[in-house]
């Protein structure tokens, strides 16, 4: 049963066209009402009450779930076409948006992996005394309150909390699991008249509390601090702040969902091979310190995870994906926008990515402003910055003439810069774009002022992990593109050079490739490279011990970068013995021209022989040799018991 759509033009300050909507998507609309949430909004009830609806309004969501709950049914959903769409100078050819943004309204949510977080109000609050104190006055009939005194206030009188004195050393943890480490700990001793002293300070004391409000007006003691749930920070000089931290405090009680915001898949991490470090991309960005080397891979805490999603943008190996969404949901969103957008008559639709923050700039430019150009289809994510190359460039491979991302306050921009680079290098100047504009009528100005463009290729499905993604988009992207793509330093595609006269072909680069690029031969001495797989973590590069290699960011989109090529061959060399093919040619003759005759171990002719023979020869001539170290006096004849019974009929 289709689902049943309820319009409003918003007293007519907007144009619907219910038509092109209903053809487009699997909907039945409503007619066009003029006052929805006001006039007629029994209308809106009757309508709820026949089920499955969405109403055209997200400014009015609250009284419309208030409806519901009054009239005993399932809230409905909610799309909103008129902030995004119809209030716009280009609101008359808005319907092909209309019904994009109607078709991915329909589409179900994407399930998210989560986890219960328990807090039980175990408070631990570090400050100044005269802060501090008062603050654990007001919170201890609500919050079990542990008070780090930093100054040389005098003990408090009161006992409904615990005070003590000393300096906060380390914290470590996120809401319902922070360790604290403290040094020079000085405990109240309570006994005795008059005022309480101090007891003598002790280094390494660590306790455990569930939310940590920091007081004190210094460096925060986590990285990140506005990302770290449970850690609270004020201005111990803002009377205002303190008690907004105070109020946000009392909040934090109770069970509370965790998103699991990425999967981490440990045989796929290059971050090491060997003791030699190669990838560090997701240790470099994460803002929270979430990401910690972990012996050759890394690990992730996702209790400090905020879930900024760059480690998984920049991850070369997809080792870590982001899961609120996963990948594969936001594809399948971008590829309903378009297609529907097209479907209803539209062509060569802009792809405006955005945030919360973002979605209250488009509400505030097409409340007082110019709006979104008919084109322009917005896309709210809950954080825009793990929008990495591989989802830019599917945006462009299903139809999509540009992308745009737009960053707010809270973006993590570093990861988004080299994402944004990496994609046009492989899409060409023009197709991808950030925008950093913090002024709605500043953001519609630059939207209306970019110059039009078509779409660069006919849809494709990007299919497979986000590097497979990104290769299908890039081939979709460059049909009639020859030569291999170059790409910005620190890209992770690209090809191994390797200097043939310094090699020696010691496959020493074979055994630490995390990914497999790099392959020997079984039958010969032989090195060949895979270019599809190489990551371009310079692992190869470190442990080459003669620096034979070099490597070469570049997207290779012909089919030769699925297939393995020889990078290095040579000769091998046939023992002497058997005529068994073993070693390089090359290496064996260069050994004999070092060791024999110059070598004590290799001094005559016959020593020297074993360097020309395979393993199994050589064994064989040391056994045979008259100096051979593993020989030994000859067993002992076993004895039986005739010799026995023999020795005693002699005696």
């Amino acid at each position: 049963m289709a689902k049943s759509l309820i319009l409003c033009d918003c007293m007519g300050t907007q144009p619907v066209d219910p038509d092109a909507i209903s053809d487009t998507c699997d909907v039945t609309c409503s007619r066009v009402h003029t006052a929805l949430c006001t006039t007629q909004i029994m209308s809106a009830a009757r309508l709820m009450e026949e089920g499955d609806a969405i109403v055209a309004c997200q400014q009015e969501h609250v009284r419309f779930q208030e409806l519901a709950e009054e009239i005993g049914v399932d809230s409905p959903g909610f799309v909103d076409l008129r902030d995004r769409a119809g209030w716009s100078e280009q609101g008359a050819d808005a319907a092909p948006k209309m019904a994009a943004l109607v078709a991915e309204a329909l589409l179900p949510a994407a399930a998210v992996r989560s986890v219960d977080v328990v807090s039980e109000g175990i408070c631990f609050i570090t400050g100044p005394g005269d802060v501090a104190l008062p603050l654990a006055e007001q919170l201890a009939g609500v919050l079990a309150i542990t008070v780090l005194i930093t100054d040389e206030t005098d003990p408090p009188v009161a006992r409904r909390f615990d005070a003590v004195r000393g300096r906060l050393k380390r914290v470590s943890g996120a809401l319902g699991g922070f360790a604290i480490l403290i040094d020079a700990l000085q405990q109240i001793a309570p006994g005795g008249r008059g005022a309480f002293g101090w007891g003598a300070p002790q280094d390494g004391a660590r306790s455990t509390c569930d939310l940590v409000i920091d007081a004190t007006g210094a460096a925060p003691m986590v990285p990140a601090p506005e990302k770290r749930e449970g850690y609270l920070r004020a201005d111990p000089r803002d009377p205002l702040a303190v008690r907004s931290v105070a109020f946000e405090a009392v909040q934090l009680i109770g069970t509370f969902e965790k998103p699991l915001y990425i999967s981490l898949d440990e045989s796929l991490c290059a971050h090491s091979r060997a003791g030699q470090v190669g990838c560090s991309n997701c240790l470099d960005i994460c803002p929270t310190g979430a990401i910690t080397p972990d012996g050759d891979q890394v690990a992730v805490d996702p209790m400090i995870c905020a879930g900024c999603g760059a480690c998984a943008a920049l991850c070369p190996s997809t080792a870590i994906t982001y899961e609120d969404p996963p990948v594969g949901h936001i594809l399948s969103r971008i590829r309903t926008l378009a297609d529907s957008y097209r479907a209803a008559g539209g062509d060569a639709p802009r792809l405006l990515v955005h945030d919360a923050h973002g979605a209250e700039m488009i509400r505030l430019a097409a409340r007082f402003g110019r709006g979104l150009p008919a084109d322009v289809i917005p896309m709210e994510l809950g954080l825009v910055s793990g929008f990495g190359h591989a989802e830019m460039l599917a945006t462009l491979a299903q139809g999509f003439a540009t992308v745009s991302v737009l960053t707010g306050p809270a973006t993590e921009r570093a990861a988004l810069v080299r994402e944004q680079a990496l994609a046009e290098a492989m899409t060409g100047a023009g197709r991808v774009a950030l925008l950093d504009e913090a002024d709605p009528d500043l953001l519609s100005d630059a939207l209306y002022a970019a110059e039009p463009k078509p779409s660069p290729a006919s849809p494709i499905l990007p299919l497979g992990n986000r590097r497979q993604i990104a290769r299908l988009s890039v081939q979709a992207l460059n049909p009639d593109v020859d030569a291999p793509l170059p790409l910005p330093d620190g890209a992770p595609y690209g090809a191994v050079l390797v200097d043939t006269d310094a090699c020696t072909l010691c496959l020493s680069c074979v055994s630490l490739c995390p990914s497999g690029a790099l392959i020997d031969n079984p039958d010969m001495p032989q090195l060949r490279f895979q270019e599809d797989a190489c990551l371009q973590c310079g692992i190869c590069r470190t442990i080459c011990p003669e620096n034979a290699i070099t490597l070469t960011p570049q997207m290779d989109t012909s089919e030769g970068a699925l297939s393995q090529r020889v990078l290095n061959e040579e000769e091998p060399f046939a023992c002497i013995e058997c005529g068994a093919l073993y070693g390089v040619k090359s290496t064996v003759e260069r050994i004999m021209e070092k060791l024999a005759g110059n070598h004590p171990m290799f001094a005559s002719f016959e020593q020297a022989r074993v360097i020309q023979m395979c393993d199994d020869c050589r064994v064989n001539a040391q056994f045979q040799s008259k100096d051979n170290p593993f020989a030994g006096d000859a067993k002992p004849r076993v004895r039986t018991t005739d010799d026995y019974l023999s020795k005693r009929r002699d005696h």
